[in-house]
């Protein structure tokens, strides 16, 4: 893990949606070249962490630093520019978009280019005249992952990623996860599960109703099976 400052800050964020409050004071940290992991079970505030940083849904008290700037409550769009890439739980492609457009829209220059992409997803060349709408789950997944990289981010915010997707396919993402890892992305991830993500985090915080319970190595959560039954055993 770098000892430099963190890329990423978030400092004791609390986000609502409307009137039910969701987080309560959650604090990460992300430092560059880093896999960092929020774990926990279904509803307990991973999205919505990730909404909050990415400005989806603001947080209401509480502070987003990317850098050493205060970006909480920036637009989306600020966020993105200022090198935060977000691939949502949803995917949200464009349905009726080739695989070509999809990608081609989201173009920024930098080290990430069309072959690039289609290095680490070779799937996607051989559909790039399909229409989105026409995709696999798995397809789906890589085209969102390969079209947040053409926007070339610094940071790549991935939630769930592996949720519905055929264990086969699940295998497939995690390499191509630790590979952008291995060539220096720093990545956060939000997943429920756990052995997918334990398999690529340096550290892991644990959410349970919108509260870190635990922050620690991944390699700690690993090797000690009691504890990983006590945070995250449904």
């Amino acid at each position: 893990m770098s000892a430099g400052p963190a890329l990423l800050d978030v400092r004791e964020i609390h986000t609502a949606y409307g009137l039910s409050r969701v987080l309560f004071g959650v604090s990460v940290e992300v430092r560059a070249g880093e896999c960092v992991c929020l774990l926990g079970r279904n509803g307990v505030g991973k999205s919505t962490t990730m909404r909050s940083i990415i400005g989806l849904t603001p947080p209401q008290a509480g502070r987003v630093m990317w850098k050493g700037t205060d970006i909480t409550g920036w637009e989306p769009y600020r966020v993105a520019r200022a090198g935060i890439g977000f691939v949502p739980e949803d995917r949200r492609i464009f349905a009726d978009l080739t695989v070509w457009e999809n990608l081609d829209v989201a173009r920024k220059r930098g080290p990430w280019t069309l072959e690039r992409v289609f290095d680490l997803f070779p799937k996607l060349r051989e559909l790039t005249s399909r229409n989105g709408g026409y995709l696999s789950g798995g397809e789906q997944q890589m085209l969102t992952i390969a079209r947040t990289l053409m926007g070339n981010p610094e940071l790549l915010l991935l939630d769930e990623p592996s949720e519905g997707l055929a264990p086969i396919v699940v295998n497939h993402l995690r390499e191509q996860i630790a590979r952008l890892k291995r060539e220096g992305l720093t990545i956060l991830l939000a997943e429920q599960n756990v052995d997918f993500s334990l398999a690529l985090a340096e550290r892991v915080y644990v959410l349970e109703k919108g509260s870190i319970r635990f922050s620690g190595s991944a390699e700690r959560l690993r090797d000690d099976e009691a504890l990983r039954h006590e945070l995250l055993a449904l």
